[in-house]
């Protein structure tokens, strides 16, 4: 029943935007920036310490709450609602092992592949994204740099929106590369800046390396 309704919003809205205009609480209540781990070969972080499916990717902290995206460019949000047919494809191809929440649907699923989207958002949403899941190894880009201006921001220092989006463009000084991440800045009033060379060319650690370094962390 739950696909049946799933299947049928989807039908419903098409071309809804790729950002709604409302920010939510989606129930992540961080007293502290998360420590955030690379994803061996992908160009995303994890959280492995936070309570819920959290990323990092290009620039947005990413969440999962099992039916529904959410994004923010601060790592306590507030969040606003992505339409699942405009998640970025590296955020969907994370497997499911990095899901610290996996809902109940994933259960049986490889842990070393990414999610089957494709079964659990149906058809209409395959005719868009067909290509989500086609992986090559040789043309993922470098992670975007943290921001990790953030971490001295917590509790009662913890910004309000409007002072987010003035202290993300003054601190942050990175160019997305999505076109819906960009998008997203935009409609918050986000100024990204040039990327910043030592990220644009950092190499990819091979997995074992990756494994050394998030020992380390």
């Amino acid at each position: 029943m739950k696909y049946a309704l799933t299947a049928a919003w989807l039908l419903l809205v098409p071309a809804a935007p790729a950002l709604a205009a409302t920010s939510v609480s989606i129930g992540i209540n961080l007293g502290a920036y998360p420590r955030l781990v690379p994803i061996p070969g992908y160009p995303v972080y994890y959280a492995p310490s936070v309570n819920s499916n959290y990323f990092f990717y290009d620039g947005m902290y990413w969440d999962f709450d099992g039916e529904n995206w959410y994004d923010s460019p601060w790592y306590n949000g507030p969040w606003t609602p992505v339409d699942p047919f405009y998640v970025p494809s590296y955020v969907l191809q994370v497997p499911v092992r990095y899901y610290r929440r996996p809902p109940v649907y994933f259960h049986g699923w490889s842990v070393s592949a990414a999610p089957r989207w494709h079964e659990h958002w149906g058809d209409r949403w395959v005719e868009r994204r067909g290509d989500w899941n086609r992986y090559d190894r040789r043309s993922v880009p470098a992670r975007a740099p943290l921001p990790t201006y953030q971490r001295q921001y917590s509790g009662n220092s913890y910004p309000t929106e409007q002072r987010q989006v003035e202290m993300h463009t003054q601190n942050y000084r990175y160019q997305p590369r999505e076109q819906v991440v960009q998008q997203h800045y935009e409609q918050r009033g986000i100024q990204g800046g040039p990327q910043r060379a030592e990220h644009a060319q950092a190499p990819q650690r091979s997995p074992r390396e990756e494994r050394q370094h998030e020992n380390r962390q």
